[in-house]
């Protein structure tokens, strides 16, 4: 299955993604992990102005099937949340790239950035997880 995976992005092994502009991050899950989950009914946003480690759970996110938390791919300050999502969380299932980015951080750590995954890397965990 294709996943619409795209190289301006990063990955991480937990299934989120960062688009880095300079210092700022802007945060989602990948269309596989929302392919996973199912319908996306409810999305809990973060507090803007916390600041997180890398690694941490920043939002829960609660579909049909399950539920899930949304972690931060790098260490940083949360300066902007998705709004829109609080009445169309479904958003993420349609445009998890795009129009379903669900958080923006000032990055903390920018020596954190090369841990993330390429789209080839990411592609690998897919496929290790027989999909």
């Amino acid at each position: 299955m294709d996943y619409n995976l795209r190289e301006d992005i990063k990955y991480t092994a937990s299934h989120e993604w960062v688009r880095v502009d300079g210092d700022i991050g802007v945060v989602g899950i990948t269309s596989y992990a929302q392919h996973q989950l199912g319908d996306i009914v409810f999305i809990e946003l973060p507090n803007i102005g916390l600041v997180l480690e890398k690694g941490s759970n920043v939002a829960e996110i609660e579909s049909v099937k399950a539920v899930g938390d949304l972690q931060m791919p790098v260490s940083g300050e949360i300066i902007e949340v998705n709004k829109a999502l609080e009445g169309t969380p479904e958003m993420v299932n349609s445009s998890p790239f795009d129009d379903g980015w669900i958080l923006k951080i000032k990055i903390k750590h920018s020596d954190e950035l090369g841990t993330l995954l390429s789209i080839e890397e990411y592609k690998k965990i897919i496929e290790s997880e027989g999909h």
